[in-house]
């Protein structure tokens, strides 16, 4: 434990800590009955491990089940070991889970070899699972010490479970560094500063030990402890010791400790350094690792008898007292000696694969092939155990150890492509790339290496020409281009249908198709779904809806946030992203969690496109501010573009023309010179729909049909789909008659409307806007009865708007007035100016007055979503607590609350009960 032995000082480290106790216990209380996580920070030796002692034997007293996870610094490279410290104590319930959840588990802890990967996610939320269950039968209290020195992966997932475990009656009680970095996220759990004793307590602390200091070592020890309890027990004993006056310096308080310690362990003999150095390097604190070396329990003695370890023989554990003591261990040993102790550990652990190949790897001196080749076994175990990070860390090892000739160049594409799309840091991409270029100039990590070098390209310049020769000209010199099994070129194909997709170019699809073709035994569902649905919806998607629905359908259990993303974006042309909000959300949480940033970003732009035909437009605003800002961070230059173009259509919607006609001019300067089509469509859609606010018909029908003619859908180009009600409307408004029905007439050919609701209603709306006045009445009818419309509020504004235009110009005023309010209530609630002004123009032709937007209580029309938002604030709720109850993003949700507020007349939640006590709700509240 970090703070020294807690069973030794424990009465007298908690001298002066009354209100600490308290408070820690009260969360002990708590936790047994509400759950929840309480992290407690402060500097070393300050007292945080005994203080997390003290509550594990009070919850011990109140039928609590105690389970501890001790950061170990040696023991930080072995992936899961935190975790497995955890649920070792419940492995009887794991049976008790589902498949998913036990499968996962188990593979997790190495109890089983599992048939997929399962992710991080899928581990953290059957972890999750498995305390829950656990905890059914009496509480748990969940004690994480020493976090900084937790293996990465098994830190995040404690993260994870500190996040979720309110209300399920188990507690995670953590103790930190202040100021020490740890992958174990504590930015959103509540933290207690553990400060220095007060200086009555300082002296009551010193004189309990050592009554018989004199009164000028007293007076010294008390200045330079500044209240840290392990200083004012540790220091009296250097001040003993001989040659140690030197004291009086002022140094960090680490550094005093480490001089002390390090005198101690200088005053041991040979053998006791030599046993204390192969513990140190175990990390597990086995005393039988210990107790192979010759004369070990003789060698012991003296390290005992300083006070710097303590040893359990009944138990057969050795711990040391202080993290210090084993850093200064470390630091007073030579290469030759820790070599040494690697390779007698690598000897004991011969039938553990991933302690063996660490120390083996330690304990070269040079290029080693055989540990080399058992690192990178090593990586891919790890890797299909849900560990990337460390994955890439044991492919970088293994390729340092390489020597010349063999596989060191693949060993670093792997990591580079791990880096690419796994783990989502393209920072050190291109230097693992140039390194494996360097090492085989012929090949420089053939498949591995082309897929990470295209993900460079893609998001560094945006050139996808050369992403896509790269691409094929990897996965064409495989030996077995056709190996379905091959999951790297399976990667591959993913990422060559992405660079495809953006190019937006018929001619670059055919080599991707042949590369799919030839996949034996089958072509991976999920691969073939997309191929269908993203390629060249218009032409191919029919036949794979329901393979489509089928993956949606299933979504919930899926745990790969790349998966999700994936599986979203096959429906992303057909309007399924909304029945994939729950799975998106959960990949945003990975990502912001340390998980795969790629799929955030990803996740973050599919649910601002789900809220842009939604007409949730604010809730746009909040998710592309967070993409575009993850792409600023890390680098993705390609993947800014969609959230870039979400803007840009709201903005050209509600009048925002500066905003528009900005995200145009950066869309087209980027697209033009690279070639990129799909960036160039979101141009063209933008400076279409700008024109339709305006009313310029004519200008929207060029820059519309700039996507893909009237009268046809241009292969591959699936952003056609979105324009379909443009095309036509701008047709028919500027003459252009034949081209409207010619352009409704290749809907109906295609079957769009088949593809889903909302196309079916801007089809129906297209040919009721293409129709001749003897026959547009029963048209428009038939489009605004088809089901579910209201989930699509602009798109049935704008067929409401048509339809009350042209009621209007054939004197049917009194029916268009109807439809003509209908449509501005609707504009006026997304806040689309030009529509609503629109539409008001067209109401006062009709002969109706209206006042404009705004003109009496404007503020008080909340939205249906600020009303709910709204109502469970005022209930309590944090906006954490509104974000999970409606999938939304706490920053989604503050977003909302500052608008929420002035439009109620409130500054801040306690106003909300009043100002909403007499509003009738818009709906029920979730």
């Amino acid at each position: 434990m970090s703070d020294g032995d807690a069973s030794g000082w424990r009465a007298h480290a908690l001298v002066g800590r009354d209100q600490d106790v308290a408070l820690v216990r009260s969360f002990v209380d708590d936790a047994t009955v509400h759950g929840g996580a309480l992290v407690v920070t402060g500097d070393a030796g300050v007292g945080k491990s005994v203080l997390v002692v003290d509550a594990a034997g009070y919850a011990a007293t109140v039928a609590t089940q105690v389970i501890w996870a001790v950061g170990i610094e040696h023991d930080a490279n072995v992936s899961f070991s935190g975790l497995s410290q955890v649920l070792s104590p419940l492995l009887d319930e794991v049976d008790g889970l589902d498949e998913g959840h036990r499968s996962a588990l188990r593979g997790a802890l190495g109890l089983e070899t599992p048939t997929t990967t399962p992710g991080r996610l899928a581990i953290s939320n059957a972890a999750l699972h498995l305390l829950i269950r656990a905890a059914q039968t009496r509480p748990i209290l969940l004690v994480v010490d020493d976090m900084p020195w937790l293996d990465t992966i098994s830190a995040q997932i404690l993260a994870f479970l500190a996040r979720r475990v309110g209300g399920h009656r188990v507690g995670v009680l953590a103790t930190a560094r202040t100021g020490e970095p740890t992958e174990f996220d504590t930015s959103q759990l509540r933290t207690h500063e553990l400060g220095p004793l007060p200086d009555d307590a300082a002296r009551a602390l010193l004189d309990s030990r050592y009554p018989a200091l004199a009164p000028r070592a007293r007076r010294r020890l008390l200045a330079e402890a500044r209240g840290n309890p392990l200083a004012l027990l540790e220091l009296p004993i250097a001040l003993a010791s001989p040659g140690t006056g030197a004291l009086a310096s002022v140094l960090p308080l680490t550094g005093r400790l480490q001089q002390v310690f390090a005198a101690r362990i200088d005053a041991l003999p040979p053998g006791a350094r030599d046993a204390l150095l192969l513990a140190v390097l175990d990390g597990t604190g086995n005393l039988d690792v210990v107790a192979e070396a010759p004369a070990a329990a003789e060698a012991l003695a003296p390290a005992v008898h300083a006070r710097l370890v303590t040893v359990d023989v009944a138990a057969a554990a050795l711990a040391f007292r202080h993290p210090l003591i084993r850093s200064a261990i470390v630091g007073q040993s030579t290469d030759d000696e820790r070599r040494r102790a690697h390779q007698r550990l690598a000897e004991h652990y011969g039938g553990d694969l991933q302690r063996r190949a660490w120390h083996l790897a330690e304990a070269s001196t040079g290029p080693d092939e055989t540990t080399a080749a058992l690192l990178q076994q090593v990586a891919h175990v790890n890797l299909f155990r849900g560990d990337a990070v460390r994955a890439i860390s044991e492919l970088l090892r293994a390729a340092d150890l390489s020597p010349e000739g063999t596989d060191r160049s693949p060993r670093l594409a792997e990591a580079a492509y791990l880096g690419a799309i796994v783990t989502g840091d393209l920072r050190d991409v291109p230097a693992l790339l140039d390194a494996a270029r360097r090492a085989d100039p012929e090949h420089h990590g053939s498949l591995a290496g082309a897929v990470a070098g295209a993900y460079h390209l893609l998001n560094e310049t945006g050139d996808v020409d050369s992403a896509h020769r790269l691409l094929t000209g990897a996965v064409n010199a495989l030996a077995e281009p056709g190996d379905a099994h091959n999951k790297t070129l399976v990667e591959a194909l993913y990422t060559l249908l992405m660079v495809c997709f953006f190019a937006g170019r018929a001619e670059l699809w055919p080599d991707f198709h042949t590369a799919v073709e030839r996949l034996r035994p089958r072509v991976p569902r999920l691969l073939s779904v997309l191929t269908g649905t993203f390629s060249d919806p218009a032409r191919s998607a029919l036949p794979v809806l329901g393979r489509l629905d089928d993956a949606i359908a299933v979504l919930h259990k899926e745990n790969s946030p790349a998966r999700i993303v994936r599986t979203a974006i096959a429906g992303s042309y057909l309007d399924r992203i909304g029945d994939c909000r729950e799975p998106l959300w959960r990949a945003v949480r990975h990502g912001r969690e340390g998980g795969a940033v790629t799929s955030a970003i990803e996740a973050l732009a599919l649910l601002g496109n789900d809220a842009y035909f939604a007409g949730r437009w604010d809730e746009v605003q909040a998710l592309t501010t967070e993409s575009l800002e993850l792409c600023r961070t890390h680098n993705y230059r390609l993947l800014r573009w969609p959230g870039l173009f979400l803007q840009a259509l709201v903005a050209a919607a509600r009048g925002d023309e500066a905003t528009g006609r900005e995200a145009v001019q950066e869309m087209t300067r980027w697209a033009t010179p690279r070639r990129v089509g799909v960036v160039a469509w979101y141009a063209w859609h933008v400076r279409t729909l700008t024109a339709l606010s305006r009313g310029e018909f004519d200008e929207a029908y060029r820059c519309a049909t700039m996507v893909s003619p009237a009268g046809r859908f241009a292969p591959h180009t699936p952003n056609a789909l979105w324009l379909i009600m443009e095309v036509v409307e701008a047709a028919a408004r500027t003459g252009r008659l034949a081209e409207a029905r010619a352009h409704v007439a290749a809907a109906d050919a295609a079957r769009i409307g088949d593809l889903s609701d909302r196309l079916a209603l801007t089809v129906s709306g297209a040919r009721a806007m293409a129709a001749a006045d003897e026959s547009f009445r029963p048209l428009f009818d038939r489009a605004l009865a088809l089901p579910g419309t209201d989930r699509w509020p602009f798109d049935l504004a704008r067929i409401r708007l048509a339809y009350g235009e042209r009621l209007r110009r054939n004197r049917a005023s009194a029916a268009a007035r109807d439809h003509l309010q209908a449509a501005a209530d609707v504009f006026d609630q997304l806040g689309a100016r030009p529509w609503s002004q629109r539409a008001g123009g067209e109401l006062r032709a009709a002969g109706a007055h209206r006042e404009p937007p705004g003109a009496t209580a404007p503020s008080s029309a909340l939205t249906p979503q600020q009303d709910q938002i709204a109502r469970l604030a005022a209930t309590g709720m944090t906006n954490k607590q509104i974000g999970e109850r409606l999938f939304l993003s706490a920053r989604t949700v503050g977003y909302h609350l500052h608008q929420i507020f002035p439009k109620l007349g409130v500054t801040s939640r306690a106003g909300l009960r009043d100002a909403l006590e007499d509003r009738p709700p818009h709906g029920p509240v979730m």
